[in-house]
């Protein structure tokens, strides 16, 4: 690997990582903002909802025009732009004076991040070539899932030792290394194409689609499906999707080739992707509920459990990426996911008896319980991040390896897009698993109990910890209804999993008939 390739792809994994990072640890300070930033405009719950959907939604919804401004533009220039722009809406969101700012901020900031991950990605494509791209990809891979993963307990120590403003603030000096690289190592790429017009009016459609689906499920969810907004941005979403190939059939340059989706191998990596990112983002969501509401771990202590899943991507991914890029991508692609099912459903294992590991290891008395209570998750998660190591860096390959290099910054947008656009969606309907199956297990349970009772849902929701004085039965009852509510919805998401594992079996071809 040279010196420009070794720049270029420091700067790519940490125009990525930085985009991943403020999506998993921005969660854990909410409170702390909603307790010391004044409001106005908008209500405090309010503001703390749009600080999280607002930015997904945005990121999210300008995937894949960021994708198709790269590929056209320049993708070094784009690269740079978003690099810029991320900085800037960091610092803005730290020096936040108030709520309306902060949810400003964060909005813009979401679209500067759209045009970072796929321009990393794209990249790399356009600078490594055979098996040097699928090993850089294994970096890209492990680097990035590594700081995602990360990114909850380094956030969790930064907002009890600097506050909450260095969640965002801490961003700049990634921001200025990672530019840097780029400005001294980056070579500039665009597609083929780059003469033509561009397709604005696609580009507008694409980002009414993604980011009314994504807005609209992110708000439904965290509102539990009583606000009309959420129905709206659906709808509006729902009706810009369906329109956007219709579109793309009748321009002469469009902002996607439907052509695309006639290369078998994208069509596939793309539907197991909506599958399998869709399952795994929406598990992590109500994991960590779980973890603290129904077992009693502190938020660090759950950030912290998901650590050994990002230290084996950090170990395996870039030999992962290796063996893939010598042996086929196919194999790896139907044996992670069926692997990442099998940690998902030891969760089923995991009793509502169990004990948090710190509080096992502090008090001899929690010994008494068996033993599946006191080991609690750890094997689901290291079964899981042997799948999840698999699967990373050879998705990506395969991914990048589909297209042609100058539709690089297209295909891995779209891909992202469907990832994050799947994640709210399968985690709406997981949501509503949950919620069906507690309310009807605590009233099996509880003898007198109405589930369709305002006030009991008022004051007992799923994963959630029963209010304080609450009477010992409905505690003790609540808890056992979470758990299985839970585990209920573990056995969609691993259902999910071995889908997209199907998919990747039917629709990749083995490397004897390529």
């Amino acid at each position: 690997m040279t010196s420009r390739q070794r720049g270029t792809l420091g700067a790519a994994m940490l125009g990525s990582a930085i985009v991943f990072l403020d999506g998993s640890f921005v969660y854990l300070a909410l409170q702390r903002m909603g307790a010391e930033l004044p409001v106005t405009l908008i209500g405090r719950l309010e503001g703390q909802t749009y600080v999280t959907s607002g930015y997904l939604a945005t990121l999210a919804a300008f995937l894949v025009l960021a994708g198709a401004l790269g590929d056209y533009y320049g993708r070094r220039r784009t690269f740079l732009i978003g690099l810029v722009g991320f900085g800037l809406t960091s610092v803005l969101c730290g020096l936040a004076p108030n709520m309306e700012l902060l949810v400003a901020g964060r909005i813009l900031q979401g679209v500067a991040g759209a045009l970072l991950v796929p321009g990393s990605l794209s990249i790399i494509t356009s600078t490594f070539e055979g098996a040097s791209r699928a090993r850089a990809f294994g970096l890209w891979a492990a680097a990035t899932s590594a700081l995602s993963t990360l990114g909850p307990p380094i956030g969790g120590i930064l907002v009890e030792v600097a506050g909450w403003r260095s969640l965002f603030l801490i961003n700049v000096p990634l921001v200025v290394l990672a530019a840097w690289l780029a400005w001294r190592y980056m070579n500039e790429s665009h597609a083929e194409s780059a003469s033509r017009r561009f397709d604005w009016l696609g580009a507008f459609v694409a980002v009414v689609a993604v980011g009314g689906l994504a807005f609209g499920a992110v708000r439904g969810q965290q509102g539990q499906w009583r606000e009309p907004i959420a129905f709206v941005a659906l709808g509006i979403g729902a009706v810009a999707l369906v329109a956007f190939p219709i579109l793309m059939a009748r321009r002469e340059h469009p902002l996607v080739p439907l052509a695309l989706f006639r290369i078998r191998a994208f069509s596939t990596i793309n539907l197991s992707t909506l599958l399998i990112y869709g399952a795994l983002y929406a598990n992590f969501g109500f994991q960590a509920l779980f973890l603290q509401g129904t077992l009693g771990y502190s938020p660090l202590g759950a950030a912290l459990v998901g650590l050994p899943t990002g230290i084996m991507l950090a170990l395996f991914s870039t030999r992962i990426g290796t063996l893939a890029g010598r042996f086929g991508v196919r194999r790896f692609l139907i044996a992670g996911p069926l692997v990442m099912a099998a940690g998902l459903l030891w969760w089923l294992r995991v009793p509502s008896s169990s004990v948090p590991w710190a509080a096992s290891l502090a008090d001899p008395a929690s010994l008494a319980p068996p033993i599946d209570a006191l080991i609690g998750p750890l094997p689901a998660i290291v079964i899981f991040g042997t799948g999840l190591s698999l699967l990373v860096a050879p998705l990506t390959t395969a991914l990048m390896e589909s297209v042609p290099v100058r539709n690089a910054g297209l295909a891995s947008a779209i891909n992202n897009a469907l990832s994050r656009v799947g994640q709210p969606l399968f985690a709406a309907a997981v949501f509503i698993v949950v919620s069906g199956t507690f309310y009807s297990v605590l009233a099996a349970t509880v003898p007198g109990t109405d589930p369709n009772s305002r006030a009991l849902r008022a004051a007992y929701e799923p994963l959630n910890p029963p209010p304080k004085g609450a009477p010992p039965a409905l505690v003790a009852a609540a808890k056992e209804a979470s758990t299985d509510a839970y585990h209920l919805a573990v056995i969609v998401a691993a259902g999910l999993l071995v889908s997209g594992a199907v998919v990747n079996a039917v629709g990749l071809r083995r490397p004897e008939q390529a």
